[in-house]
């Protein structure tokens, strides 16, 4: 026989409420798991193979070893490469890549959203 409130089922138990509270707690507390796809790309980004011999944004021209340095817009897709001997005669030995691929990309990202802040070229350094 139904009770008198038809909603009467909908609503859990105490038992069950606090049970649901426990299992909450529980999840919360607990170290998160890592997916299998997680593992995969881990253990294939710590091979040793998997390494690429990209100068280091940071370093300064005369410290690359590369002669030729490849810097590409993540937007446009367009690349710029340079020979490192010429980049060094037109902007000096100590002026670090990460400068010299943002000048060659000053000329503008042919992608413009209106918004000051996001236009130009998004650089990717390759050598």
């Amino acid at each position: 026989m139904a009770s008198r409130r038809c909603a009467d089922w909908r609503f859990p138990t105490e038992k069950q409420a606090r049970a649901e509270e426990t299992a909450r707690r529980l999840r919360a507390n607990a170290p998160p798991t890592r997916t299998d796809e997680e593992c995969w790309w881990d253990s294939v980004l710590s091979d040793p193979r998997a390494a690429t011999p990209r100068p280091s944004p940071a370093r300064s021209l005369k410290d690359i070893k590369s002669e030729l340095l490849r810097v590409e817009c993540l937007r446009c897709m367009r690349i710029v490469e340079i020979q490192r001997l010429d980049a060094v005669r037109l902007y000096g030995g100590e002026v670090t890549w990460k400068a010299v691929g943002q000048k060659l990309l000053d000329d503008g990202c042919q992608h413009r959203t209106g918004r000051h802040e996001e236009d130009g070229c998004w650089p990717d350094f390759r050598s």
